[in-house]
């Protein structure tokens, strides 16, 4: 079996000049502070919003350590880069929010599409990520998911039944959402190009994972183009896991999905505890652990009809993906196995997956800095919160500095 180290530096960090490597060290030793992440990520947002010029600050630290650029064109130096050591990339527009309405909705359409025709013509990269919410009322998609909710019977069914709820205007509506899908879909199947639909609250998730199946049914016959998103924090996604592949095998598709831990647990928690009703939520990290790579193992057994996507910080999880691999004698850089990491984290995991061959990408946001600051501020809290992550990379970013200044 192939031997793969996560600790080793050399190969981790050998993209990054020892500026850089300072740079990424002040950085997360900032954010080894709760207290400092804490003032940081409420002031940044208004210094932003009030024209103070910080711009230039945010530019040369978290902006250049977690994201690809402030246009499309301008992350092709940084794919480039990355693809010289065997990592290629999913873009992510990172714009939230003020969509404008259907307009804006249209206009997110037309950037996604923009997105693909770029990807396309870019020896690595084989992906880029929407958000339906992007493209969609967020009221549109709560109504949907709560009237699925209220019946009984299979996803589809209960979705059916959820159509016949809506109003004229809202099912016009929906028809429009479905259509945009569509359109992204249909051209990046041309292009060659793989779609993943982002996770989103649990309050809207049901209608997000008709669609995307909907979209899988028609056009991942031959290839996966089409992924989900299952948030394992979640106590049922294990269970939907083995729901959708039962659903590929019936419909005879490859079933393309991006395994996560999630992305809004505390206000899931929050919102549950106020409305009165049990958590989505795993009782613990444990559990969580456990489904998760529960997941990566029941989609390895199934990977003739199963694409995934291991995205993934957690060392076990991803060296857990290599091991089944090598059991189950399929080469480390088989097609339906890929893994990914947030471009500004985790490049040991990264970086020596790559060397051994695997399929890795980094998740490489884009957009202008006062539109990406909600996502600068989530990494800035993510690295601060979850348990170990910012004492690992400075750990890391250490020993790889004190290996350069032995060797200088």
């Amino acid at each position: 079996m192939f031997n793969i180290s996560f600790d080793n530096t050399h190969n981790a960090f050998a993209y990054k000049s020892t500026g850089e490597l300072k740079r990424a060290h002040f950085l997360f030793s900032v954010m080894h502070y709760p207290w400092l992440v804490k003032w940081g990520t409420k002031l940044t947002p208004w210094a932003i919003q009030s024209g103070l010029p910080v711009k230039g600050l945010i530019r040369g630290t978290i902006f250049s350590q977690f994201v690809g650029g402030e246009s499309l064109e301008l992350t092709a130096p940084v794919a480039k880069k990355l693809g010289e050591y065997g990592v290629q990339v999913i873009l992510d527009y990172g714009v939230e929010g003020g969509h404008n309405g259907e307009k804006g909705f249209d206009e997110a359409c037309d950037t996604f599409i923009k997105v693909i025709n770029y990807a396309a013509t870019q020896p690595n990269i084989p992906f880029m990520s929407i958000k339906v919410t992007g493209m969609c009322r967020f009221g549109l998609l709560e109504k949907l998911d709560h009237s699925v909710d209220g019946t009984e019977g299979t996803l589809m069914k209960r979705y059916t039944h959820a159509l016949d709820t809506l109003t004229d205007e809202e099912r016009q509506e929906w028809q429009r959402v479905h259509d945009r899908m569509h359109r992204i879909c249909a051209h990046a199947s041309q292009k060659g190009v793989g779609v993943m639909i982002d996770a989103e609250e649990t309050w809207i998730q049901d209608p997000v994972d008709v669609l995307t199946m909907l979209m899988m049914d028609q056009f991942n016959k031959d290839k996966a183009v089409v992924y989900n998103t299952l948030q394992l924090y979640r106590h049922d996604r294990l269970a939907f896991l083995h729901d959708s592949i039962e659903a590929a095998e019936k419909r005879n598709f490859i079933l393309g999905v991006k395994l996560v831990r999630g992305a809004y647990m505390e206000k899931e928690r929050e919102r549950a505890t106020a409305m009165g009703y049990a958590s989505p939520i795993q009782p613990d990290k444990e559990s969580c652990d456990l489904d998760y790579n529960a997941a990566v193992k029941l989609t390895i057994e199934h990977i003739n009809m199963v694409s995934v996507i291991i995205a993934s910080h957690n060392e076990y999880s991803n060296m857990y993906g290599t091991q089944l691999m090598q059991e189950k004698g399929l080469s480390l850089n088989h097609p339906h196995v890929h893994f990914s990491q947030l471009y500004g984290m985790s490049d040991n995991i990264t970086f020596n997956l790559a060397k051994a061959g695997c399929h890795v990408s980094k998740y490489l946001p884009f957009g202008p800095i006062k539109d990406v600051v909600p996502y600068l501020m989530r990494r800035a809290q993510e690295n601060s919160s979850v348990a170990g992550q910012t004492s690992r990379e400075l750990l890391l970013i250490k020993k790889e500095l004190s290996r350069r200044n032995a060797t200088s």
